[in-house]
């Protein structure tokens, strides 16, 4: 079975904060992901049903971080792209739970 080419991540909130939380889904094995996280292309999907591209990326010498594209949230609010550092990954039953740090100057 082939993996998609980007992975469903939920977040509970219409934008991203300081920690934000969102659910990493459909993971062939999150117990290992967990363990040693790699980059990830991402499909963000916010609370307003408000979906955009994001990049997990774990070369960066700050440690993961979630890298999400411009987008307009469902009541209008044009959010820039940003960079946030990934303060916690960690297994969530079958999903990977990615909570956020701040942002960085990227």
């Amino acid at each position: 079975m082939s993996q998609p080419d980007a992975f469903l991540a939920v977040c509970g909130h219409t934008h991203l904060f300081p920690g934000a939380r969102c659910r990493v889904q459909g993971l062939p094995d999150a117990r290992a992901f967990a363990a040693l996280p790699r980059p990830l292309d991402l499909m963000l999907r916010f609370s307003d049903d408000v979906v955009t591209e994001a990049e997990l990326r774990t070369g960066d010498p700050m440690g993961p971080a979630l890298t999400v594209q411009a987008h307009t949230t469902g009541a209008g609010t044009e959010i820039d792209g940003r960079t946030w550092v990934i303060r916690e990954v960690r297994r969530a039953g079958s999903e990977i739970e990615l909570t956020l740090g701040g942002r960085t100057g990227l």
